[in-house]
């Protein structure tokens, strides 16, 4: 019987992607398949992306079987911070003066620094390794890492061509082609930076198949089955929040989305939370984000197991994957239940940018999706967030735009945040008022985006402040059925600002 193991490990998105529906077997950090070495039982190991270098110590159990597994022979495929672990060594201090430096098993020479890459990708292959025998054309997949530049002395497999690096276009008149894959000098160790590789790329998963003389291949999709039973039947991994069972009510999804009136807002962490408290209903939860940087809703999906869809970035003008139309029209013909979509930067910014749709505002009045509207206050404070957040929800009525609730969110005084709410409802057509309390724990580190997270702890924490001080089922009740219906020109928008 062919067993392919699949990591489940915290910091992990086992759910993110399919790996071809290979995975015949969960492997968790001791390292142990049904209570025996994974390198005894499994004839090949797909380790998944997320935060594994972040959220896990080196000396786990799983790390001296995969080591095992590397000398025997037998096939591992790092994908992402599967990559990483795989490595020599990861720096991870994109903010900080100094490099912060984590150590990876050394199995494949090469190390790993900041580079921010978000792209649909198609990847040039070297032929190194049995994974790319016969692999004449580009391999398709996506890019969504922090770091993800490559530099060492391991044998070459794949090259992706990127337009975006570090939140900047590319040269047009240059095709910028950055390492994505390596493997180890004997070829069966690999290692690679494209997500949806196996999804995507049918002569790859042949290979594998072929390299462990798989002839049991009905059966390795049937067990591949429970392995993704396994995986949605878990909220995160390792909490033991199991996932219910839902009746579903109705044929299609219904959408929220998060905006903000700036960044720092707390987007990110508000989405994820919910997506976590609605899986944890037994929602199907989609999640989205506005532009290209699909990064921030990674943390929902390590919480929902999720999978990186084709439209889970929304096109504004040149940046993003697919265009709202498209994007609404294949929601509404899926399962899911709620579609929560994060917002970029403030609501209008972009707004007046003569490609259109270039805003998170354009992209609600397209199909008239709900929205809560969410303010940090601990840049200008809790009564600085109340004045500008009753600008942008008249703003937004005027657009059309249904603001269902207004969020303040690290609010630091009750009693100023009491004050502040009925300004806020006199002053708006807006009747739902929440906050969130600002987070009292003391260690922030890995708890923030862009810097150090952790997603095991973010999540963690995500969740807890949105169960607890939120009102879940009222904010499932303001999402709503849409339909895709215009996308308004640039002088219409401007019309609609005098």
């Amino acid at each position: 019987m062919t067993r392919i193991g699949l990591a489940y490990v915290s910091g992990a998105v086992p759910g993110f992607e399919y790996f071809g529906n290979l995975p015949t077997d969960i492997v968790k950090e001791n390292g142990l398949v049904d209570g025996l070495k994974a390198s005894e039982e499994l004839d090949a190991l797909i380790i998944p992306g997320g935060t594994l270098i972040e959220s896990n110590s080196i000396d786990m159990g799983l790390n001296s079987e995969i080591k095992k597994m590397a000398r025997d022979g037998k096939p591992i495929i790092g994908i992402c911070a599967g990559f990483q672990l795989l490595s020599n060594q990861i720096d991870i201090g994109r903010k900080s003066p100094v490099p912060i430096i984590k150590e990876g098993l050394g199995l494949i020479d090469v190390n790993f620094s900041p580079l921010i890459t978000s792209d649909r990708v198609k990847a040039k292959v070297i032929d190194n390794s049995f994974f790319v025998k016969n692999q004449k054309e580009d391999v398709d997949g996506f890019h969504t890492h922090t770091y993800g530049k490559v530099e060492g002395d391991a044998k070459p497999l794949f090259y992706s061509q990127v337009q975006r690096m570090n939140y900047g276009d590319t040269n047009k008149d240059k095709q910028y082609n950055i390492f994505s894959g390596a493997c180890n000098d004997d070829g069966n160790v690999i290692g690679t930076m494209i997500h949806n590789i196996l999804d995507e790329n049918s002569v790859l998963v042949k290979n594998l198949l072929e390299q462990i003389d798989a002839k049991d291949i009905d059966d390795i999709y049937n067990r591949n089955k429970n392995v993704i039973k396994f995986l949605h039947s878990e909220v995160g991994i390792n909490t033991n929040i199991k996932v219910p069972k839902l009746d579903k009510k109705t044929n299609k999804p219904k959408y929220l989305m998060i905006g903000s009136n700036g960044s720092d807002s707390g987007k990110t962490f508000i989405v994820t939370g919910l997506a976590g408290a609605l899986r944890k209903r037994g929602y199907k939860v989609a999640l989205l984000k506005v532009g290209p940087d699909v990064r921030d809703i990674i943390p929902g999906l390590y919480l929902t197991k999720g999978k990186m869809e084709d439209f889970s970035s929304i096109k504004i003008g040149h940046l993003g994957w697919m265009d709202i139309q498209s994007t609404i029209a294949k929601l509404n013909s899926s399962d899911y239940d709620i579609v929560l979509i994060e917002g970029v930067m403030s609501v209008f910014t972009g707004l007046l940018n003569e490609k259109v749709p270039y805003s998170a505002a354009e992209i609600a009045m397209s199909s008239k999706i709900p929205m809560i509207l969410v303010s940090g206050v601990n840049k200008g404070g809790i009564e600085s967030a109340a004045i500008d957040l009753v600008s942008h929800a008249n703003m937004l009525e005027k657009f059309g735009v249904p603001v269902e609730a207004i969020l303040l969110n690290k609010v630091y005084n009750e009693e100023i945040f009491n004050d502040v709410v009925p300004f806020i409802k006199n002053n708006t057509n807006v009747d739902k008022v929440m906050k969130l309390p600002k987070l009292k724990s003391a260690d922030m580190r890995g708890f923030i985006p862009e810097v150090e997270i952790r997603y095991e702890l973010f999540t963690k924490h995500s969740m807890e402040l949105v169960e607890n001080n939120l009102n879940v089922d009222e904010i499932i009740s303001m999402a709503r059925e849409v339909e895709f219906e215009k996308i308004y020109s640039f002088d219409e928008i401007k019309q609609k600002m005098i």
